[in-house]
């Protein structure tokens, strides 16, 4: 595994006990330049994840609650006039380098639109000014699922923002019980162990990863299956194409490897395709969710052979 990575994963789980897999599928996102949706039943370590990941690394984390009343220039920030006369920005919770949206949808469409331009231009634009957001910035959400009194459904040009969806899930017995009486239920805040220009550093080498146009078939190839499938209303957009292809080589990467290879595909297909699709109702009646339907796509789609 990549030292700074594996110096990175390990200090998150100081905070966050047995979940290495999401901790990594969460630092592959942030290497690939996206952002990313956490949704998950109340109590399993939402925030505390996202909020360890901002404290893991020495840049500028604002959260923001999202409720009803909230504004979109709380987000954005606004134009004032100032004693002189002049007309002066005022920053907005956006202008930072990991911006955490908690319970994004218990605000109105209205607030929530606000982070579009955000997400994808990375910039916000008031009054015909642009401000840039600092370098890199990430995006993270979170949601409840079963609870939907008093919420606002997130729409699919939204969601299709988001790089990754991941759910966290209960822990298992034998890690539950190290919770208990020990230092996991404090808000122990974490030490910062790398910094922004390593993470700027670690997205360049990212890029450099070697990608076979076999390996690119097979991402088009699931991509294609989701919008062939008689189960599905909306297939994956070509933003998850690309999706899919970033995240494949941020995991190589985080393996220490200079290439991809299928099980790269495999490990982030779910998380990075399914909350870009809808079920048709026959997709509802065999399959439930749209996480189920893409592990069969998976396991159907041919896995190209290795090439030498």
């Amino acid at each position: 595994m990549n030292e700074k990575v594996k110096l990175l994963a390990d200090n998150i789980e100081k905070s966050v006990i047995g979940k290495r897999e999401v901790i990594i599928k969460l630092i592959a996102v942030l290497l690939s330049g996206g952002h990313i949706l956490i949704e998950d039943v109340p109590g399993v370590g939402k925030t505390r994840l996202v909020t360890a990941l901002s404290e893991s690394v020495n840049g500028v984390c604002n959260r923001i609650q999202f409720t009803p009343d909230l504004m979109p220039s709380d987000i954005t920030g606004f134009t004032m006039i100032n004693s002189r006369g002049e007309s002066e920005y005022r920053q907005g919770a956006a202008i930072c380098n990991f911006l955490l949206a908690d319970e994004i949808n218990r605000a109105s469409p209205k607030a929530q639109s606000a982070l579009l331009e955000i997400m994808e231009e990375l910039q916000v634009s008031i009054d015909g000014a642009t401000h840039k957001l600092p370098s890199p910035f990430m995006a993270l959400a979170t949601q409840n699922p079963v609870e939907t009194y008093g919420t606002y459904h997130l729409p699919e040009a939204q969601m299709d923002r988001f790089m990754m969806k991941l759910s966290i899930g209960y822990p298992e017995a034998s890690e539950e019980m190290s919770l208990l009486g020990g230092d996991f239920g404090k808000a122990a805040k974490l030490s910062a162990v790398i910094t922004l220009e390593d993470i700027l550093g670690l997205r360049k080498e990212a890029e450099n990863i070697t990608v076979q146009d076999s390996i690119k078939k097979y991402i088009v190839d699931i991509v294609t299956a989701t919008r062939e499938s008689d189960f599905t209303l909306l297939g994956a957009s070509p933003r998850g194409s690309l999706a899919l292809y970033s995240v494949s080589k941020s995991l190589a990467l985080i393996e220490g490897r200079s290439y991809v290879i299928p099980e790269d595909v495999k490990r982030s297909a779910v998380d990075v395709l399914s909350h870009r699709l809808m079920l048709s109702p026959k997709g509802k009646s065999v399959y439930g969710t749209t996480d189920a339907l893409m592990a069969d796509i998976i396991t159907k789609v041919p896995v190209p052979v290795a090439e030498l």
